[in-house]
């Protein structure tokens, strides 16, 4: 049986006044660096920096404020050859601590996974765990997150992340990460969600993914209506603003195709 145990959530008004100096910040950061960095400038492939998405309205901001309220991370059980993976992973659950953002993760205690849930609950933020049974003495099962749900397979574990979740971000990890990862892009792709996708990038460990679309793309099996879309970023301090902005990108889409239909009418 699932064990959930009682969460401790911040109030909407400290996630907004968090969420406010974040992205603020960010766009003060940003504007100042080079917008095509990471864009790949092909068609079927829609990836962006998050200031590209800097422009939107004040209140598609503060509409993707109110909607961000916890973030999936997928990240390796190990934690790989480059200290800069462990620093990240600690960097980004500061800032979702800081941010009022629950964390949502596979509610591991080794490797990167442990070190982002650790980071969020050190800075006083929620963190949600979900593993399945199987895994639990394998992966080190988390117990002192705020809520964790043990699941009888991986499917039901999946399907709980993403109804949980409101942005998803890939840190650095191995074959179970890039399959989270592709499951979100694929139903992002096929219009089932349209969350934020942020690859963490740290120290270029997801260019050969990249590459991988750009050539999938570039034969024909990535097509117009199609098309993979997410946000690339190379810093963790970047994660957290990224995802205000591509959700305040969304809102913004969202409001003008509602502006069109009312005037159609």
């Amino acid at each position: 049986m699932p064990t959930i145990q009682a969460s401790k959530m911040p109030t909407g008004q400290d996630r907004r006044h968090r969420r406010d100096a974040a992205f603020l910040n960010f766009r003060k950061d940003k504007m100042q660096k080079d917008n095509n960095k990471n864009n790949y400038n092909n068609s079927d492939l829609t990836t962006s920096t998050p200031a590209q998405r800097s422009h939107a309205n004040v209140n598609g901001a503060a509409q993707a404020q109110e909607d961000i309220n916890s973030i999936c991370v997928f990240c390796g059980s190990g934690s790989g050859a480059d200290k800069h993976y462990q620093q990240a992973a600690q960097r980004l659950g500061h800032d979702m601590a800081k941010a009022g953002m629950r964390l949502v993760y596979g509610g591991g205690s080794l490797g990167l996974m442990g070190e982002v849930a650790r980071a969020v609950l050190k800075n006083q933020g929620t963190v949600t765990g979900i593993i399945p049974a199987f895994l639990s003495e394998k992966e080190q099962m988390l117990r002192d997150v705020d809520e964790l749900i043990v699941t009888e397979n991986m499917h039901e574990r999946k399907a709980l992340m993403f109804e949980k979740s409101d942005a998803f971000v890939a840190l650095p990890g191995g074959i179970g990460t890039l399959e989270e990862l592709v499951e979100q892009l694929t139903w992002s792709q096929l219009g089932r969600h349209n969350k934020p996708i942020i690859l963490a990038n740290i120290d270029n460990f997801w260019d050969p993914l990249m590459k991988l679309l750009r050539h999938m793309s570039g034969q024909a099996f990535i097509r117009p209506g199609l098309e993979v879309a997410f946000t690339v970023v190379d810093k963790p301090q970047e994660i957290v603003p990224a995802i205000i902005s591509a959700a305040t990108a969304t809102a913004n889409d969202k409001a003008h195709s509602d502006e069109l239909i009312t005037a159609k009418f």
